[in-house]
């Protein structure tokens, strides 16, 4: 099995390929694992932030990088490169992540919990239904883009969910009818929590400025609760 140090990039093996991405481990050196799905910015110090904070409540963070590698300074650029990765691809790319990370002696358990962020949000859902019972917990953050799943049969993981009422990116109608339908189709436990804040409200270092710091502190506070209570 791979050997860890608390906080480095990291390579695997995925469909053939080898895929890069940033792992933390707790001061303990072992926990639940986490896969943490990137906005369409890319593997930034943001998302290596959030993977830090999971670390530090105990959980084994691994977050993929879905663009090889390349970060957006802009908002043009960013839908470029969301655009140029097929779904295909991240799917495989992530499916490798969730059994390399599965692999690690200092991951516990047998299923893994996952989150991601717009984006990263779609790709957590299409990862729960992709994965089945190796995904045991999912948390999409306002989920949109070419991630997200048409059917979500194969889900088996609880599913909560964070989405913002002034959400211009993703319409709050939408994202009520995809709570519905992932509950009708996966016959999961679903949540989604809605907040008067606006598209990207846990970012912190989101050049919109829609970073909202208490929906971000309560949404937080609910995923980090839910993923502890529920990766098997």
């Amino acid at each position: 099995m791979p050997s860890q140090t608390a906080r480095q990039n990291v390579s695997f093996p995925s469909e053939g390929q080898t895929a890069h991405g940033y792992l933390a481990l707790p001061e303990g050196g072992r926990g639940p694992g986490i896969i943490v799905i990137q906005e369409w910015w890319g593997l930034t110090d943001h998302i290596r932030d959030v993977a830090d904070r999971l670390a530090a409540e105990g959980f084994v963070a691994l977050a993929p990088d879905l663009y090889g590698g390349s970060v957006a300074h802009g908002g043009a650029e960013a839908a470029e490169m969301m655009a140029k990765l097929p779904e295909e691809l991240g799917a495989r790319l992530l499916a490798g992540a969730v059994d390399y990370l599965l692999d690690l002696e200092a991951v516990t358990g047998s299923a893994l919990g996952t989150i991601g962020f717009c984006m990263g949000g779609g790709f957590v859902l299409a990862l729960a239904a992709q994965q089945g019972e190796k995904i045991s917990a999912a948390v999409p953050f306002y989920g949109v883009g070419q991630g997200v799943p048409r059917s979500y049969a194969g889900v088996r993981a609880k599913i909560q969910g964070h989405y913002a009422n002034d959400d211009s990116s993703y319409p709050v109608a939408k994202a009520h009818a995809q709570e519905a339908q992932i509950r009708a189709e996966s016959g999961s436990e679903v949540v989604f929590h809605y907040y008067d804040a606006p598209h990207a409200f846990h970012n912190d270092e989101n050049p919109s400025g829609n970073y909202r710091p208490e929906a971000a502190r309560l949404a937080w506070d609910r995923a980090v609760d839910f993923l502890r209570q529920n990766i098997s």
